[in-house]
């Protein structure tokens, strides 16, 4: 009789949440508003949905109401949209009540030991906790390893008298951005949507599908969080891959870019991926650790995926140690050496330095020694991180300041930059991105 009147009792509340979530009342909560929340929210507004952000910051809250923006691809027309659609940006947690949707978009790092670091999520969870509610679907959106949602998330709605499926729904939806990218906005990247029962999985479909054109659900919020993982593990793999045939086929004298140009012209069974000084962002350096973490409770041991992270990470010495050569080739050492290095963003036309290899590189620079400067149209002023510590603001790219130093290293290759002008006034070119390789020239140096 009690399972009967549960039950009845949550589909009465699915049913609530899938009217308001049609007539577009379900008023959406975002928390974190950073390189996954804000363009979330501004899609989610766009669709006629009120939202609310959360972030921690009071500095972002404020850039939010005033209608700037804090991410430079991000337009602040854009922001101002939004808030006049009826956006409001807060650090009053209590005002979670309010929703009846919420989606965690905080980061998941690692920490010092290369392990899982879910203290964001966490500290999440217990700031919305006390104001958790009957029918609030709550989901997930940040990288993680496979069985967090139900492990670690299900248990604040048990502690808070809630029941996932019965009277409150918990799904997880791995976010898909990719910043500066044109050609894939919110609304046009697929969603998937995993949960762990009937309701919530029909909830968490029915929200997404609200502003997203295409919804992918799969059988479980594990599974979901394995999407996402499979994701960047293919491409850190095979970014491991092209890095280590870089280095072969530098040493055979061939040039990498034009053997996978050539290879790419292959209508099947062939994707392009592109050797660097190594990989970036908030998902690819990232999302292996998790899995392997995860794996060894299995008694598996990810050899493979290791492999491709261990490449990866030897790349910003590969680097350094192609400028070693090359100074010493036209009689400098690295001790001294006035270096530029060119784009500290980990990928091109965009302000995020999040795990970025430019910065790796910059590292062992300064422990040889050498005198560094930076230029990135992107980032003005080098900033704040956890573990990196540079005093240094972005020097201008013209022709004398270029003629000034030893040595410029092409670490991100933003399309701003005028590589003409460089490759004419730069006494030598440390190029870790290809830019000059299908026109070479006697002061440049691939690496």
């Amino acid at each position: 009789m009690l399972g009967g009147m549960a039950k009845a009792k949550g589909h009465g509340m699915l049913e609530e949440l899938l009217r308001k979530i049609g007539d577009r009342t379900a008023r959406v909560g975002v928390v974190g508003l950073g390189y996954v929340g804000i363009p979330l929210a501004m899609r989610i507004s766009e669709m006629g949905l009120p939202v609310l952000g959360f972030d921690i910051l009071p500095e972002r809250i404020r850039q939010l109401t005033a209608g700037e923006s804090p991410i430079r691809h991000i337009a602040p027309k854009a922001i101002a949209a939004m808030n006049a659609r009826g956006f409001q940006a807060t650090g009053d947690y209590s005002r979670a009540a309010e929703c009846d949707a919420l989606l965690i978009c905080v980061p998941t790092p690692l920490d010092k030991h290369r392990e899982p670091d879910l203290r964001f999520v966490t500290a999440t969870m217990e700031s919305l906790a006390p104001h958790l509610r009957a029918g609030q679907l709550l989901s997930l959106e940040s990288t993680t390893w496979p069985g967090t949602t139900a492990e670690v998330l299900a248990p604040y709605f048990t502690a808070a008298g809630l029941t996932p499926g019965v009277d409150a729904f918990l799904v997880y939806s791995p976010e898909r951005e990719d910043p500066g990218n044109p050609d894939f906005d919110t609304s046009r990247i697929p969603k998937v949507v995993g949960g762990d029962d009937p309701a919530s999985q029909a909830a968490g479909v029915a929200l997404y599908s609200a502003f997203i054109d295409t919804v992918v659900p799969v059988s479980s919020s594990r599974a979901a969080e394995m999407v996402k993982l499979l994701e960047n593990i293919y491409r850190a793999v095979n970014i491991g891959l092209v890095n280590e045939l870089k280095i072969v086929a530098q040493r055979m004298g061939l040039d990498i870019f034009e053997v996978i140009g050539a290879a790419a012209t292959k209508p099947f069974g062939f994707k392009a991926f592109y050797p660097g000084p190594g990989i970036g962002g908030h998902c690819i350096p990232v999302d292996p650790f998790y899995l392997t973490w995860k794996a060894r409770e299995y008694g598996i041991h990810t050899r493979f995926i290791e492999l491709a992270g261990e490449v990866n990470a030897s790349m910003p010495d590969y680097v350094v140690g192609k400028a070693l050569q090359a100074l010493n080739a036209r009689g400098k050492v690295m001790s001294g050496a006035r270096l530029l290095c060119l784009g500290i963003a980990y990928k091109p036309d965009v302000d995020d330095v999040r795990e970025s290899p430019s910065v790796l590189v910059m590292e062992r620079l300064r422990d040889w020694g050498a005198v560094l400067d930076y230029s990135d149209s992107h980032v003005p002023v080098f900033p704040v991180m956890r573990e990196h510590s540079f005093d240094l603001a972005s020097v201008a790219l013209t022709a004398e300041v270029v003629a000034g130093y030893d040595a410029v290293l092409i670490l991100t290759d933003h399309s701003d930059v005028d590589y003409a002008m460089l490759r004419e006034h730069a006494a030598l070119i440390i190029d870790a991105r290809g830019r000059y390789s299908s026109n070479p020239a006697g002061n440049i140096v691939p690496a």
